[in-house]
């Protein structure tokens, strides 16, 4: 994997580059939506990548470790050949999940026992184990094992899970060091900085990550409750000391707004559920503000959802229309939503990427988080 710096805005921290690999090329900033189980729910291949046109999409090493599992990954020749996707696929390490599972499980330094939240078997990662079933799914770029601290966390033990990730990621890097590639192309390891929202253990742990001169960075430990500022500070700080030729990934964010933010911040790439599990339950997002395609007042509006993202993304229905297939349960209406939530997240942060080469990023960014602010 490369990464080509092409663009900085001159007023903010705003980058526009593109990330190379194996499987494509991948232009950021960038969203990736959230393919969990190697399926983005309701949403076909062939959608995401001729109406939505994803660059990348985004599996978990959890739920594929759990089903269909990394042997039956490894016998169809990786993810990619498994889901018939041939762009780039990043793997979250699990890390997260294992920390949503906090009552069913137990951390140690050698790793965590957790319980499937599918039929409460155990099962034990550890950073070696990672690694491992990560090279059998095969993405073109996979992330070391961390534990997500919950917020708010004391910071007696921020630090000691900081430092405790940070003794994993070693574990990571000459695991993947030492264990060859499955498959015909690259994998790409990337480090995730830690430290809740305390600064002192931001700065020390950006530090760490960058002395592992890894291709590309991740920060974790975020949009997991904190304040919208908390994460925002945290972000710049950390984007403040990692290196400006390598990409930077934060984790789990967002909203269209929180995607702005960041991206004046120096963040070039993203993932969120918030777009399809939204879109699930009936939330829009639109270039004028949050819609509620269930209430009662878009019953007889015969306008496009959004005319904005409808240049974007081909689906060409009414409100009307969607609210009715919402309101008789059919299952076409959330695909319909989903298929118009992503597709107006990349438009969202292609014309971002537009505005940082154009050189008008923040005015223009303005206007947006505005415009978005709005409950229509």
């Amino acid at each position: 994997m490369n990464f080509k710096l092409l663009k900085k805005d001159i007023q903010s921290h705003a980058r526009a580059g593109l990330i190379l690999t194996d499987h494509g090329e991948i232009q950021t900033p960038v969203f990736m939506p959230v393919g969990t189980s190697a399926s983005v729910k309701g949403v076909h291949q062939r959608e995401l990548k001729n109406d939505i046109n994803s660059d990348i999409i985004l599996a978990n090493t959890y739920h594929l470790y759990l089903r269909p599992g990394p042997e039956i990954l490894n016998g169809a020749g990786g993810i990619h050949k498994f889901m018939n996707w041939e762009r780039p696929i990043l793997t979250d390490s699990g890390g997260y999940q294992v920390y949503s599972l906090s009552s069913k499980r137990k951390i140690s330094e050698e790793g965590v026992k957790f319980q499937s939240h599918i039929d409460g078997s155990y099962h034990f990662f550890n950073p070696e184990k990672v690694i491992d079933i990560q090279r059998k799914i095969g993405a073109d770029i996979i992330m070391a094992f961390d534990e997500c601290t919950p917020y708010p966390c004391d910071y007696k033990y921020a630090k000691n899970s900081m430092q405790m990730t940070h003794r994993w990621l070693d574990r990571c890097i000459i695991k993947e060091k030492n264990t060859p590639y499955l498959y015909d192309f690259n994998q790409t390891l990337f480090p995730i900085v830690q430290g809740s929202t305390y600064k002192d253990l931001r700065i020390e742990s950006a530090e760490y990550i960058c002395s592992k001169n890894m291709k590309g960075n991740a920060i974790g430990g975020l949009s997991v409750g904190e304040p919208h500022e908390e994460m925002y500070s945290m972000t710049e700080l950390v984007c403040s000391i990692l290196p400006e030729e390598k990409p930077r990934y934060l984790m789990g964010v967002g909203t269209p707004i929180n995607l702005l933010e960041n991206i004046s911040l120096g963040v070039d790439m993203f993932d969120c559920v918030i777009p399809t599990r939204n879109a699930r339950n009936g939330m829009l997002f639109t270039s004028d503000g949050v819609i509620n395609i269930k209430n009662r007042k878009w019953e007889s509006d015969f306008s496009p959802i959004d005319e904005e993202s409808n240049t974007f993304v081909d689906i060409n229905y009414s409100k009307s229309y969607l609210r009715h297939l919402f309101s008789v349960n059919e299952i076409l209406g959330k695909q319909i939503a989903t298929i118009h939530n992503l597709g107006f997240y990349r438009r969202l942060v292609k014309d971002a990427r537009k505005r940082i080469i154009k050189g008008d990023f923040q005015e223009w960014k303005g206007k947006m988080i505005k415009r978005m602010n709005n409950r229509l």
